[in-house]
């Protein structure tokens, strides 16, 4: 497996985990325990985009086109009109 394979896999991976710790925090009713989980999800968020950051600086991923500013605007317009 070369480098950039392995820095991908270890983002798929590291994003599921963070869905499954929300997911767990969601549900967890002892607060000790979700603030551990997301003591937990945190650290690994950061770890994901330092990941992400090297990839990205080792042409490893190339990010999407940032989206323009009316772009943004008009679908938070949509998403706060309710």
């Amino acid at each position: 497996m070369n480098d950039k394979d392995m820095v991908n896999d270890i983002l798929c991976m590291t994003k599921a985990g963070t869905g499954e710790y929300t997911k767990a925090i969601g549900e967890a009713c002892n607060q000790n325990l979700r603030q551990t989980l997301q003591e937990i999800r945190n650290g690994d968020e950061q770890f994901q985009f330092e990941l992400f950051q090297l990839a990205e600086q080792k042409n490893f991923y190339t990010p999407a086109q940032a989206a323009k500013h009316e772009d943004i605007q008009a679908i938070k317009n949509q998403l706060t009109q309710a």
